[in-house]
């Protein structure tokens, strides 16, 4: 009886072990990660290579945490706006203002605006690897600068 007793106390351990080990990113979570600028080297659901979209400027986004505020670089245009984070949830369906240079680079700068548009959680994994994700799809991914 002492026997089953152990051997049930012990699979309890190991069990609730495991379920923790998954939880790195989402702990990781908090808005002060974001902080920074961010570098873009893959965006989701194209069939055009990622050089063809942005072949002299990859965009880049900049996270003022502390002042609540977004911006950066399209590829051609730069953006501003306010910063709507909560926890691992995020939100760029605001008004951002944004420059209107004539781009001659393509349609890069009209992929990202709309992808980015779409985008409701993050995480970063390796300290370096901003994910942008829609639902459960990672549809952009930056590398901090």
């Amino acid at each position: 009886m002492k026997k089953n007793i152990l051997i049930v106390l012990i699979s309890c351990c190991l069990f609730a072990g495991c379920s923790n080990t998954k939880k790195t990113t989402t702990a990781m979570a908090d808005s002060s990660t974001l902080a920074g600028t961010w570098e873009l080297n893959y965006i989701s659901g194209l069939r055009i290579a990622f050089d063809g979209l942005y072949p002299n400027k990859k965009p880049t986004i900049t996270f003022d945490v502390v002042g609540n505020r977004v911006s950066g670089n399209t590829s051609c245009n730069n953006f501003t706006g306010s910063l709507k984070a909560d926890g691992n949830k995020i939100s760029f369906t605001d008004p951002m203002a944004l420059t209107r240079m004539m781009c001659m680079d393509g349609n890069g700068e009209n992929v990202f605006l709309e992808t980015i548009k779409k985008i409701n959680t993050w995480s970063v994994t390796d300290g370096n690897t901003l994910n942008l994700i829609m639902g459960d799809i990672a549809m952009m991914r930056f590398t901090k600068k």
